[in-house]
């Protein structure tokens, strides 16, 4: 008869811990699941603003057509990405730079600097910028959360058993190749 409640014991204390495990799965993925919507937030945000800048830009550069046009290119092909991380990672790296060449662009331009509407978008896509990568790194934090428990014994078999699957991290492509490169110093 004690051998039966031994058994018994056993597998309730499994059956507490699989119950445990599991609901500390589901609010991992829940918590990836909101950080990737407030990089979507930042992200449209970002989207919505180019087009006003672009705009302002067009008055003061008219023979800037290029640049501009790529700008929109790249937003364009950002807001289409739709495929996997890496894609929209890439798509994403792309319209960082062509934001750049806008504000390198308007280095040429003094009256477009001083231009109180230029200095307000450049003011909020920083802001969008910043906010952004902090939202990418609240993301990247709750996707390592979730893989490693993904990874751990013994919660490993529970996540096999109810299919719980490792998430991508959101890097930008240009983050990682800077990462990856040997930094200069000169004297």
């Amino acid at each position: 008869m004690n051998g039966i409640w031994i058994v018994i014991l056993i597998l309730a204390v499994f059956g507490v811990y699989a119950m445990m495990t599991y609901n500390k799965f589901i609010l991992l993925k829940n918590r990836v699941t909101e950080a990737w919507s407030d990089i979507e937030v930042q992200m449209k945000r970002r989207y919505d603003l180019i087009p006003n800048l672009v705009e302002t830009v067009k008055g003061y550069a008219k023979h800037e057509s290029g640049t501009l046009e790529k700008v929109i290119q790249a937003r364009n092909i950002a807001m289409a990405a739709q495929g996997n991380m890496k894609e929209l990672s890439q798509s994403e790296s792309m319209l960082t730079g062509a934001l750049k060449s806008i504000f390198a662009l308007s280095e040429n331009y003094p009256d477009l600097k001083a231009n109180a509407n230029f200095m307000e978008l450049q003011r909020e896509l920083r802001d969008t910028e910043d906010k952004l990568q902090a939202a990418r790194r609240f993301y990247n934090g709750n996707v390592l959360a979730l893989n490693t428990k993904i990874e751990l014994f013994p919660s490993n078999i529970i996540a096999s058993m109810f299919h719980f699957e490792k998430r991508d991290f959101f890097e930008l492509a240009e983050e990682e190749q800077d990462a990856r490169s040997a930094v200069k110093v000169q004297f």
